[in-house]
């Protein structure tokens, strides 16, 4: 008979977060026994929520915002590599005033807590939590991004972010701690499970697999990246959340080493050999170079012997990732970058109004076409002038329209249409974070409004389907990509005014009016077939 076994099944080896002593309220001992018990109120809870997902809204971690100061300094990396980084480090800095969060996708509270046997709240977690999380949610200027269902097909939003994603743990101890996360839908939907088998794990077929799903990553979700593989898991939803746990960094202390007892661990060389594959793809900071990913995670499960899941998913640019811990001594949390103005340079090493090209939007489409038809795809441009914003739920009725025969609005011919949502406005500012929403949820569109004239430039971030260059190429047709992640810098620097255009009982999700000046991006597809990410391949 074998001898029974337990083992921790993720062993961190250590902690080397540095906190922050937020109070010692809301926290105190009682005995139990021969053992004392750490008594937490659960206002406590709803304190840290509160300060936790504040705090990671404006903020990043320091060993992030190093990795993108690394591109400005990295030779090898393209002047579209460093274009980027530079406004992901300036975005940083005007988000870190805390009053323009650093993306307009200010995402799905998640918090995953492990609470120790010897914790004791008197009360509901997870509802003090979501309290805490729906506070900092509706006192700040970010955007309510959840909808929940009335029926099968009718949905409307929450109007306070809410639901929030709550999983808590029993562990050993009298420690509780958490990892909190605003995980936006860009980063989430580049989440991917495949079932596979046996006959993966060799070096040849598991190392071409990993490259080959990388460089479909494509990037609508924001590069640099994090990236995690995971291989193995004792289920399909153990193997995405330890995706989900690697990509915010929270197990990057696990062994580099298997045992007999089925731990997790990394395999640091394959992630070196991976994150090579992924600066040789050429995709790049978002539009061409080296720098898809700023780093690779891959880690090792046990598994059924019929089964092999690997998952793969990644933590964008905005890298939304805060930990905390409540101990006797008081309620802590992760200590973020508070000045990330130290990363830039002391001269601005890259000129945004270099090598492009300036364009006038206030004057008829025809004429907005026959400049961009003059540049090959690749050039960055500079747009001034008029943008109309409209996403999913808007490009559906308007669509409904066109299936009723009716007529479509003017400015849906007139103006470049311009994928997004904003956050909220804070007092005094012309706009909220307003940066681009992932192009690739239109491409069903373009074809069906451009074939009437209308919708004949788009813009946004990532990579669009085939469907949408074989309609610009019919139809005359452009196709701009902009820089995912700066949405605070876009705010603050491009955008001069924003009205309601039509739709207002949609909120977030109505159609827009934005002027804007100097906006940048990229011709992507154009009118003659051409797609930038295609011609990477």
């Amino acid at each position: 008979m074998p001898e029974f076994f337990y083992a921790d099944p993720f062993p961190l080896t250590q902690d080397t977060t540095e906190y922050k002593l937020l109070t010692k309220d809301y926290v105190s001992t009682v005995p139990f026994g021969d053992k004392e018990i750490l008594k937490v109120e659960p206002e406590g809870l709803t304190f840290l929520a509160e300060k936790a997902m504040e705090d990671v809204s404006f903020y990043l971690r320091t060993a992030h915002l190093e990795k993108v100061r690394k591109i400005l300094d990295d030779p090898e990396a393209t002047p579209n590599d460093r274009f980027v980084a530079m406004a992901l480090l300036k975005n940083a800095v005007i988000a870190a005033d805390k009053q323009l969060p650093s993306c307009q996708d200010t995402g799905t509270g998640i918090v995953m807590a492990k609470k120790g046997e010897y914790v004791i709240t008197g009360g509901d977690d997870a509802e003090a939590l979501s309290k805490g999380i729906y506070n900092t949610y509706v006192n700040r200027n970010l955007r309510y991004s959840q909808v929940v269902p009335l029926t099968m097909y009718e949905e409307v939003n929450s109007g306070s972010n809410l639901p929030a994603q709550i999983d808590i743990y029993s562990t050993p101890g009298d420690k509780y701690s958490f990892l909190f996360l605003a995980k936006g839908g860009g980063s989430a939907n580049k989440t991917y499970l495949f079932q596979e088998t046996k006959a993966l794990l060799n070096p040849t077929s598991l190392e071409k697999f990993i490259a080959d799903k990388v460089a479909n990553l494509g990037t609508a979700a924001c590069p640099p990246y994090h990236i995690a593989v995971v291989i193995g898991g004792t289920s399909a939803e153990a193997n995405l959340k330890t995706v989900k746990l690697a990509s915010a960094g929270y197990l990057d202390h696990l062994p580099t080493k298997g045992d007999k007892f089925g731990s997790a661990f990394r395999d640091t060389e394959l992630e070196a050999k991976m994150l090579l594959a992924a600066q040789k793809s050429g995709i790049g900071a978002q539009f061409g170079g080296k720098y898809l990913a700023h780093d690779f995670k891959v880690i090792r499960l046990p598994r059924h012997g019929a089964s092999c899941p690997v998952g793969l998913g990644v933590s964008c640019s905005a890298d939304r990732n805060i930990k905390a811990k409540i101990t006797k001594d008081g309620i802590f949390l992760e200590k973020l970058e508070y000045d990330p103005a130290k990363f830039l340079p002391t001269i601005d090493e890259v000129d945004s109004n270099t090598e492009s090209v300036h364009i006038d939007l206030n004057q008829p489409m025809p004429e907005i076409l026959k400049v961009l038809t003059k540049y090959p795809v690749k050039t960055r441009v500079m747009l001034s002038g008029r943008l109309v914003v409209a996403r999913d739920i808007a490009h559906a009725k308007l669509k409904e329209k066109l299936d009723k025969g009716e007529p479509l609005p003017e400015y849906f011919k007139n103006h470049p249409v311009y994928y997004a949502g904003p956050a909220k406005t804070p007092e005094g500012m012309p706009s909220g974070s307003f940066g681009p929403t992932t192009a690739g949820r239109m491409d069903s569109y373009v074809p069906v409004f451009q074939e009437k004239g209308f919708s004949m430039i788009t813009l946004a971030k990532g990579n669009r389907s085939k469907v949408v260059t074989d309609s610009c190429k019919k139809n005359g047709g452009f196709y701009l990509g902009s820089i995912g992640g700066p949405a605070a810098l876009l705010a603050k620097e491009n955008i001069k005014k924003v009205e309601v255009l039509d739709f207002p009982e949609l909120g977030m999700e109505a159609v827009w009016s934005i002027d804007v000046e100097n906006f940048p991006a990229f011709i992507v597809v154009d009118d003659k077939g051409n797609d930038f990410f295609q011609m990477l391949n």
